[in-house]
C-alpha cells in the first residue's frame, strides 16, 4: 500500500506541475500524450472521435511517457494512446502492469532503430557494428542524436552502446530537436546517426536507411497499444470500448503524419476526418455494440 501511495503522490506532483493540460470539466476523460509525431496524431484523432461521436468530454494531458504509465496506475490519467509493446516500454509494464489495462492495438508492424541518410549508407554505414571504425566515429563526432530521457527507445539506444561497446554519447532531446538536427546534417551534408521509429513523418521527408542491428539490441516489431485506468471502462464503457476498436493501417499512418508536418497536424486530422471516414464510421459502430 505504500509503495501505491507514494506512486499517486509523485504522480499527482507530476499532473499539477510537468504536465501541459488543456481546461477541461470534471467528467472528462484525461487522455496522456507525447510530443511524438505519431502520439500526436492518433491523439487528436481520438479526441474528435470521443468529443464529437460519442459526446464525452477530454482532456489533453502532454507529458512524458514515465509520467503517463504512473498516472494510469495512480488513477490521475485515463487513456494512454503510445504503448510500445512488447520491448519498448517493458520496463513500464513490468512495473505499472497490475494496475492498468491493456485496451487492445491500435497499429502494429511498429519499428525502432537508429537510422542515417541514404548517402551515409551508400559509402558504407550499413551496421550498428561499423560505428566502432574511427573514421565514423570521428566524422559523427562520436554522437548519437537521440530523443527525450524518458522514452523507451532512449533506454534501449543506451544499452545498445554499451552491448555494442561503441565510444559515443547518446545526446538526448525531444523528438522536434532530432528532426531539426536531422535536418540541419543532410541540408550541410554532414554525417549523422539519430534514434528513430516508423511510423514517423521523416521517413517520407528524407531518404534514410536503417542501420543492421544483428545483436537484435533495438528489439524487432513492435505494437503499439490503448492502455487505461483500471475502472475505467466502468465509468465511460463507450470510449474504453472505442479504444479497444480503434485500429489504423500504419502505411496510413505515415501518409497522414507526413501531411502533418508538411500543413499541420490539425489540417491532417481534418483531412483524415474527410477522406477516411468510412474507417471512422466502423470504429465508433465497433464501440457501440
Amino acid at each position: 500500500m505504500m509503495k501505491k501511495k507514494l506512486l499517486t503522490t509523485a504522480t499527482a506532483a507530476a499532473l499539477s506541475l510537468g504536465m501541459a493540460t488543456s481546461a477541461a470539466q470534471a467528467d472528462d476523460v484525461r487522455i496522456g500524450w507525447t510530443a511524438w509525431a505519431d502520439a500526436e496524431f492518433i491523439t487528436q484523432v481520438a479526441d474528435r472521435v470521443i468529443q464529437e461521436r460519442l459526446d464525452t468530454g477530454v482532456e489533453l494531458v502532454q507529458t512524458d511517457i514515465a509520467p503517463q504509465y504512473a498516472g494510469l496506475a495512480g488513477g490521475d490519467l485515463d487513456l494512454m494512446l503510445m504503448s510500445w509493446q512488447p520491448i519498448t516500454h517493458e520496463d513500464y509494464i513490468d512495473q505499472f502492469g497490475d494496475d492498468i489495462v491493456d485496451l487492445g492495438v491500435l497499429y502494429d508492424n511498429a519499428k525502432l532503430g537508429w537510422l542515417v541518410p541514404a548517402s551515409l549508407h551508400a559509402e558504407g554505414l550499413t551496421s550498428i557494428e561499423d560505428l566502432r571504425d574511427d573514421e565514423w566515429r570521428d566524422r559523427l563526432n562520436g554522437e548519437i542524436q537521440g530523443i527525450d530521457p524518458g522514452a523507451g527507445l532512449t533506454r534501449l539506444s543506451h544499452d545498445t552502446i554499451e552491448e555494442y561497446e561503441l565510444d559515443y554519447t547518446l545526446i538526448e532531446a525531444s523528438d522536434a530537436a532530432m528532426t531539426a538536427a536531422l535536418d540541419r546534417a543532410i541540408r550541410r551534408d554532414d554525417a549523422i546517426v539519430v534514434t528513430g521509429w516508423s511510423p514517423h513523418w521523416k521517413l517520407g521527408a528524407y531518404e534514410l536507411e536503417y542501420l543492421e542491428d544483428p545483436k537484435g539490441s533495438l528489439g524487432g516489431a513492435e505494437s503499439i497499444h490503448a492502455m487505461s485506468r483500471t475502472g475505467f471502462a466502468d465509468d465511460h464503457p463507450k470510449v474504453a470500448a472505442f479504444a479497444g476498436c480503434m485500429n489504423i493501417d500504419i502505411d496510413l499512418l505515415n501518409e497522414y503524419m507526413y501531411l502533418a508536418d508538411e500543413e499541420s497536424t490539425g489540417h491532417a486530422v481534418d483531412k483524415f476526418f474527410n477522406d477516411e471516414a468510412g474507417l471512422i464510421d466502423e470504429w465508433v459502430a465497433c464501440a457501440r455494440n
